[in-house]
């Protein structure tokens, strides 16, 4: 029974695999724009399991006051709740996903409202998420973000 189980695993995973390998563009799109908009809930919610299942193990992520950060000072950061978040939501309708073949970029303006260290900030900025398709589904490798936006002028 054990050896017919082991045959089933065997000739099923590469078709299993075969499928993802095959999605449309349209469904890698939408499951990594799913994917993105999870991932920053969970940094919202200082989250670090979820961050740990999305990011890459050799993810970097540059800000644009030129801060490197690796998976693990994120992880950490979010471990030890270094910053409490009342937003940390993309802006409806700016989130844009371009994929091609096996990696995919995310795009969209973040309204960031937090406490760090005490310090109150509130900001939006425009980033850049690049994904890869793994054996084990999409990981984020490489963030990018601005410099905050100037504030908007009162109309």
């Amino acid at each position: 029974m054990r050896n017919l189980i082991h045959l089933i695993l065997i000739a099923v995973l590469p078709l299993i695999t075969a499928i993802k390998l095959n999605a449309s563009p349209e469904d890698d799109a939408k499951a990594v724009a799913a994917l993105d908009t999870k991932y920053q809930a969970a940094v919202k919610a200082n989250d670090a399991t979820t961050m740990d299942q999305i990011l890459a193990d050799d993810f970097v992520l540059v800000t644009g006051r030129g801060s490197v950060f690796s998976k693990a000072d994120l992880l950490d950061s979010a471990r030890k709740k270094e910053a409490t978040y009342e937003r940390q939501d993309e802006e409806p309708g700016t989130q844009k996903v371009r994929v091609w073949a096996n990696t995919a970029v995310v795009t969209a303006l973040l309204w960031i409202k937090s406490v760090q260290g005490g310090k109150p900030a509130d900001y939006k900025l425009w980033f850049s998420d690049t994904y890869v398709r793994t054996p084990t589904g999409w990981r984020y490798v490489f963030g990018q973000a601005s410099l905050p936006l100037p504030k908007a002028e009162p109309k």
